[in-house]
């Protein structure tokens, strides 16, 4: 396959991934039932983002048209690719990455979020038998020419250790927060929700953590959240916020909810499932350098950066942790 059938095959899986064939909705419908954080929901906010933004239109081509991409990689490399499995297709860049570099990938998916990546495999190797070449499944994954590895700093450990010698993109823990300034409509704060509850805030582009200025109204804020609050029907996330809102009661702490979101001051950058964290600031500036110079943020939300309610719709060129995976792999 040249460069252009690949294009050609990915635009084809872009109409696919939002269609009503009978056959993909009950993959959607284990991925489901394997996990339940995949809501059907968020399943499908996710394909409906791959689809419209990753596949459709002239996006393919102005992204592969950035780079030197060879018609056919005359010796193309092995990639072991460990996905996660924190959100749906979490692994789905990484995979359009390497097969449009014209490599091979060898994939270990999450046993989190092994359906879709399946399913999407199959359906491409079932228009083109040639892409099974390209794209295989494997618990092993031993000598292969490079590795593209996500997971938890724990994970990370092992990743560097088993791969460290072959050329490597390993990806650990990182988080994403908002720099409010109070003028905020209740437009943004609604948008802003989208940032922090989507896929539960389990993706690393979510929003865990947000800067307010002294004396900031948190009400018509925590008024816009509570258009999420129907995950407090879901018992995993509802197991949560009563975890959560146990210790706080009993720690004596200062909090604030709308009944699906617990507000509490903190200064870590991360929070647990169903909280979300704020921090006053005097300086907006010196929030700003702090946030530069940390190796935990993904991405930031506000007015003068990532729009709110964008953070879960990044762009093709919108590469985690800000390395261009593409060309890693043209490089090799």
């Amino acid at each position: 396959m040249d460069l252009q059938q690949r294009v050609v095959l990915l635009k084809k899986l872009g109409v696919f991934l939002l269609s009503d064939d009978e056959k993909w909705v009950a993959v959607i419908e284990k991925a489901s039932h394997d996990n339940a954080w995949f809501l059907p929901e968020f399943i499908n906010y996710q394909l409906k983002h791959i689809a419209t933004e990753f596949l459709s239109g002239g996006k393919l081509e102005r992204w592969t048209g950035w780079y030197n991409i060879p018609q056919r990689q005359n010796q193309p490399k092995n990639i072991g690719l460990i996905m996660a499995g924190n959100i749906p297709l979490a692994g789905f860049h990484d995979f359009l990455s390497v097969f449009i570099s014209g490599h091979k990938q060898t994939i270990r998916p999450s046993s989190k979020d092994a359906a879709l990546i399946n399913g999407v495999a199959a359906k491409m190797i079932q228009w083109e038998p040639a892409c099974s070449a390209y794209i295989s499944f494997s618990e092993m994954l031993k000598n292969r020419d490079a590795y593209i590895a996500t997971g938890s700093n724990n994970s990370g450990r092992y990743f560097d250790y088993y791969f460290g010698k072959y050329p490597h993109m390993i990806r650990r823990n990182r988080t994403s927060v908002a720099i409010l300034t109070g003028n905020e409509t209740l437009g943004d704060l609604e948008k802003l929700a989208d940032d922090v509850y989507l896929y539960f805030g389990l993706g690393c582009r979510n929003v865990t953590k947000i800067y307010v200025p002294e004396g900031y109204d948190f009400l018509p804020l925590l008024e816009s959240f509570k258009k999420y609050t129907l995950l407090s029907d879901n018992h995993k996330y509802k197991n949560n916020y009563d975890y959560q809102l146990a210790i706080l009661i009993i720690n004596k702490m200062y909090y604030m909810t709308n009944g699906s979101v617990l507000l509490q001051e903190n200064k870590a950058l991360f929070s647990p499932i169903s909280q979300l964290h704020y921090e006053f600031y005097n300086d907006i500036g010196q929030v700003r350098k702090e946030l530069e110079v940390s190796a935990d943020i993904q991405c930031i939300v506000s007015k003068n950066d990532i729009p709110f309610g964008q953070a879960q719709l990044p762009a093709l060129k919108d590469y985690a942790d800000k390395a261009d995976t593409l060309r890693f792999l043209l490089e090799l």
